[in-house]
């Protein structure tokens, strides 16, 4: 590829598919995760990664080696490795005495940080000391948020809005009963948040619907809100503005009542009931000396040749 004027040309067909890929779209693709590690790492924040990464495959990419970087004081290096990796979602776990087992959350617009917040780790169990059956990679999961803080305190609702970002998984048109198997439940409670991952399981109920039943299967994780970095309204809004063609077109004259059923309204012509054609009946035909004109009203060339 050549780059003039600050325009990226392709030389190849395979660099040509590649900018394609890259390039806007209407229909955005799935949102990956990119996973890293700073220059100090704990055990429980190294097996956080691992079972983060694991709930997200396909979707995520994990970087194992070291990033000695602080993405609050400077962000240059996760917008690098964003645009490299192409993921607008990222997670960066690191470790120090001030700000023991921390994770930070976020999400990138246009390769640039947009929303950072960072959590710390209290108590985590991984997926493998949890001794169960797992739920398939890939499973679609149901996102489960209890507690007032969500919907009552700023920066909780941007926490959740973040989460739902990161654990929604791929937009799909229908699912099935049985793919319903996974369940991510988030609590907060006196400023703290706890994440716990459950499997779904169908039991005989003696009727037509099943009776559920959750089963842990790991992680386990009890995290406390420690620093936040969030974007303006100004930017938070422009970051989900919707291209003009994917919003729905308004049709004129159809509203919507407080059930729901749609309404329309009709405008036609004033119609000539005189001209209106009914059914045909024999008792309503005219009579034939009804039908012959009278001689007054015959014009002189009828006149003519009837005499």
């Amino acid at each position: 590829m050549t780059q003039l004027d600050n325009i990226t040309k392709p030389k190849t067909r395979r660099s040509k598919r590649f900018l394609e890929s890259r390039a806007p779209k209407l229909t955005e693709n799935v949102k990956s995760v990119m996973i890293m590690k700073g220059g100090n790492t704990s055990q429980t924040i190294t097996q956080a990664l691992k079972d983060v990464y694991s709930l997200k495959k396909p979707n995520a990419v994990l970087y194992k080696k070291k990033n000695i970087t602080r993405p609050f004081e400077d962000s240059t290096s996760l917008e690098f490795f964003s645009k490299k990796s192409d993921c607008s979602l990222f997670l960066f776990g690191s470790h120090n005495k001030k700000r023991p087992n921390n994770l930070i959350f976020g999400r990138m617009f246009d390769f640039h940080v947009l929303d950072m917040i960072e959590l710390g780790v209290e108590k985590s169990v991984s997926l493998s000391e949890i001794k169960t059956s797992k739920c398939p990679e890939g499973t679609k999961p149901m996102l489960v948020f209890a507690g007032e803080a969500f919907e009552s305190d700023n920066e909780f609702k941007r926490v959740k809005n973040l989460f739902l970002d990161i654990f929604r998984g791929p937009t799909v048109s229908a699912v099935r009963l049985a793919g319903l198997e996974h369940v991510l439940h988030f609590t907060a409670m006196e400023g703290k948040i706890y994440l716990r991952s459950y499997r779904c399981l169908l039991k005989k109920s003696g009727c037509r619907t099943p009776r559920i039943e959750l089963e842990e299967i790991g992680p386990s994780l009890d995290l406390v809100l420690r620093r936040t970095h969030l974007a303006s309204d100004d930017l938070y809004k422009l970051a989900h503005k919707q291209p003009k063609a994917l919003k729905p077109k308004k049709k004129k004259n159809i509203s919507r009542d407080a059930l729901g059923s749609t309404l329309g309204r009709v405008h036609m012509q004033k119609q000539d009931l005189s001209k209106l054609q009914t059914r045909k009946m024999k008792g309503l035909r005219k009579r034939r000396a009804e039908m012959v004109p009278d001689k007054d009203m015959r014009t002189p060339k009828e006149a003519k040749v009837e005499s």
